[in-house]
């Protein structure tokens, strides 16, 4: 095998149904998401919040309380939903994750009104969009387009993916800004070692090898992690973990064409725009993302009237100053945040999906054909995915040990990043938790069951009867998501029907 094969594996098939098939992937986990988006007409769970916060960064730069019974005249119609103060100041609202998603979620707001249409819709776009980006991470890790379709496929049929891709909550945009990020480190990962690999071919190999140039696309996946964390904290594990992983690519990189000291030079010669791309540029889209709150009189804590009358100098370090304690108040709050909740649940239980979330639930007088009808969103995820993905998470964490194949270690990197934090949270703080924190995790969840899936089938050169024979039994695994996901979609779209039926499909009976 030459180096460029073995450093920068070649993409077989059609480049075209390499763009085509994660479209068609797309779009039919796109019809699902949007097909009555705006069902149930109703504040759905913590809509109650992020709407209304949503609605308020698109009208004032900032979240602003709002009026009792808010939810009522929204539903009715009404924008008239916030408080008047003077000084406008006093009517900020205090809120506990910073403002991206929010202004996403207002985006639709904007184009489609005040609406549980409008509010939806960016969900329900962005997680269309993780499902072409699935397909195409998993492609360019496999090396295989059927692959990166099923992967796309597996996600469009996940329970948890698909409510949260049809309700306003925070989650479905850190999932995306995750997985870009991933996305973007993977094709960075390709491209420096195709630029390692002209070097190596054209030059006279001499410690300590060339620069790899500016890499857009590590600046990319900075500024993706960077939405991560403008839309929740804990993008921040994900941050950690991915620049820990791409360094080690970096100097992985090195040792694999036969450089002396990869590690020591690629401190010298990747690291420093690395830890630039990858960890300074993040925390900046952070700071950016509150923009609307430097450049406005309105959010909480803002003390801009004070601020402003003792010239600007004074104005920009205050501003600044304001904002880190209104930031170390928000660290407080979740520390703090030990509240019993009937639907929360540790990360432990996470993966077995043995408390998920009812976001809403109603008892329609009539439109099931029985006395006894329900309505119900249940955000919980597909079990024959999860329950799959936890036996490949298993299988990864052999191959990786037996191995060290980079692709097993990234994607079980990545998956406890998204865990592993949470178990200290629940043994320091006692934090109150839900499952729908798990959504980030599950792009890799599903990237482990598609990295089994390669190995059930086999290499290209594997015989006929073993291809088949894996063809079909990954084929049936899919076949079952299908199913599975059918089964649970009356109680994940808010479809009246009978009661019994709905305690049918709530197994086991921790889903009550």
């Amino acid at each position: 095998m030459s180096v460029r094969d073995r450093l920068v594996p070649p993409m077989p098939g059609s480049p075209l149904w390499g763009w085509l098939g994660p479209l068609i992937v797309a779009v039919f986990g796109g019809i699902l998401r949007f097909d009555r988006l705006g069902t149930p007409h109703a504040v759905v769970f913590d809509e109650t919040y992020y709407a209304k916060d949503a609605f308020s960064t698109i009208t004032y730069g900032v979240e602003r309380q709002f009026v009792d019974g808010a939810d009522a005249l929204m539903l009715r119609g009404s924008t008239q939903i916030f408080k008047t103060c003077a000084p406008a100041e006093q009517c900020g609202a205090f809120v506990a994750h910073p403002p991206l998603g929010k202004w996403m979620i207002g985006l639709g707001e904007w184009l489609f009104g005040l609406t549980p249409f409008g509010w939806r819709f960016m969900a329900a776009l962005v997680g269309t969009l993780s499902l072409f980006v699935l397909a195409r991470v998993a492609r360019r890790l496999t090396r295989s387009t059927m692959l990166g379709c099923l992967a796309g496929f597996l996600l469009a049929l996940d329970g948890l993916h698909f409510v949260l891709s049809r309700t306003a909550l925070l989650d479905v945009f850190l999932m995306f800004w995750v997985l870009a990020g991933f996305a973007c480190l993977v094709v960075d990962r390709d491209r420096s070692r195709e630029r390692l690999v002209d070097w190596y071919q054209s030059s006279a190999v001499t410690a300590p090898g060339p620069r790899l140039g500016l890499r857009p696309w590590r600046l990319a996946a900075g500024l993706c992690l960077g939405a991560a964390l403008a839309t929740k904290w804990t993008g921040a594990f994900f941050i950690l973990a991915f620049v820990v992983m791409t360094l080690l690519w970096d100097a992985g990189a090195r040792r694999a064409i036969g450089l002396p000291q990869p590690y020591r030079t690629a401190w010298r010669l990747d690291w420093p725009l690395g830890v630039a791309w990858t960890a300074v540029v993040p925390v900046v889209t952070w700071i950016a993302s509150s923009a609307g709150w430097f450049a406005t009189d309105k959010g909480w804590g803002r003390n801009w009237e004070q601020a402003t009358s003792q010239g600007w100098v004074f104005f920009v370090f205050d501003s600044f100053r304001s904002w880190l304690g209104y930031q170390d108040q928000v660290l407080g709050f979740h520390e703090g945040l030990t509240t019993h909740h009937d639907y929360q649940s540790s990360p432990w239980q996470w993966p077995l999906l043995l408390r998920p979330v009812s976001f809403y639930y109603q008892k329609p007088t009539g439109g099931c054909g029985s006395d006894n009808c329900s309505s119900a969103v249940l955000a919980t995820g597909t079990p024959v995915i999860w329950f799959g993905a936890v036996a490949a998470l298993i299988a990864l964490v052999v191959w990786y040990f037996s191995t060290r194949d980079w692709r097993a270690g990234a994607v079980l990197g990545a998956y406890l990043a998204g865990w592993a934090p949470w178990f200290y949270f629940a043994v320091a703080d006692h934090r109150t938790m839900f499952l729908f924190y798990a959504l980030p995790m599950l792009p890799f969840m599903i990237l482990a069951i598609v990295l089994v899936a390669g190995l059930i089938i086999g290499p290209v050169g594997a015989s006929a009867r073993r291809r088949v024979g894996g063809t079909s039994v990954v084929g049936a695994f899919a076949l079952l998501a299908l199913m599975n996901f059918w089964w649970l979609s009356p109680v994940l779209t808010a479809t009246t029907i009978s009661y019994q039926d709905w305690l049918w499909r709530m197994i086991p009976r921790s889903w009550v």
